[in-house]
């Protein structure tokens, strides 16, 4: 399948998504582990079928892996941003990312609430809506919006921060320039559904982004953990890095 087919495939997985949260009347706790909601049930099994469909391995927040040993592994968060979901704050998105053997390699973000989609292809460029985005192009913390999930043990010198919720599309917003940087500034705070879409999709619009620990983003466990940092440009991710060093 060539680029332009698996971005087909997983924007039909997104519209599968919209669908069947368009049509769902609960969207509180499911009951089933902790922080799991109805709505992420729901979306998770609309968007596997169709990926599963199209022949690519998944790897699920909410189902785990499914279609082992196929080349191409998308990796999926249904709904991320599940809390803000279920309290129609709205910031929330499905994300993929599919992955062959050199890394990431097609991604789709689509907020759900608004509608707004982001795709990338390795060596594609990144779009919003159809029309290429780029980053701020910031340089300098202290001039710098910049979000973030959890708390920080103290103000890291930024402008101003904004906690949004969504790792996916707070990435995306620093590939199109709405903030200039993000930090995780909790350790371990993500998996790679949560913020291999945004990362690919930031890498192709010319933002940076690496893990706060130095290590691979393109994980590909259903335990594997990151904390990433992005931003607008190389100097402003080295004074972020050195911020969130401090303090673990």
């Amino acid at each position: 399948m060539d680029d332009d087919g698996l971005l087909a495939v997983l924007h039909e997985a997104a519209d599968a998504v919209a669908a069947v949260l368009a049509a769902l009347a609960d969207w509180g706790l499911a009951g089933t582990r902790p922080g799991q909601y109805h709505s992420d049930l729901a979306a998770d099994a609309a968007a596997v079928a169709v990926l599963d469909a199209a022949g690519l391995g998944v790897l699920s927040e909410e189902s785990g892996l499914h279609g082992a040993g196929r080349s191409l592994l998308a990796v999926l968060d249904p709904v991320d941003g599940s809390t803000n979901a279920s309290h129609r704050i709205p910031w929330f998105a499905t994300s993929v990312c599919v992955l062959d053997a050199a890394g990431p390699r097609a991604a789709v973000v689509v907020n759900q609430a608004s509608g707004t989609r982001y795709e990338a292809s390795r060596g594609g460029g990144a779009r919003r809506d159809g029309r290429p985005i780029a980053p701020s192009g910031r340089e300098t913390l202290g001039d710098a919006l910049v979000a973030i999930n959890g708390l920080p043990r103290r103000p890291l010198g930024w402008r101003q921060f904004r906690a949004f919720g969504a790792a996916a599309l707070d990435l995306c917003a620093v590939a199109d320039g709405t903030v200039d940087g993000y930090v995780d500034c909790v350790t371990d705070g993500h998996g790679p559904w949560d913020y291999l879409g945004g990362v690919l999709v930031c890498r192709e619009a010319g933002a940076v982004v690496t893990d706060a620990g130095g290590r691979p983003l393109d994980a590909r466990g259903h335990a594997d953990r990151r904390s990433p940092v992005a931003a607008a440009t190389p100097a402003l991710l080295a004074e972020l890095q050195a911020v969130r060093a401090t303090f673990g």
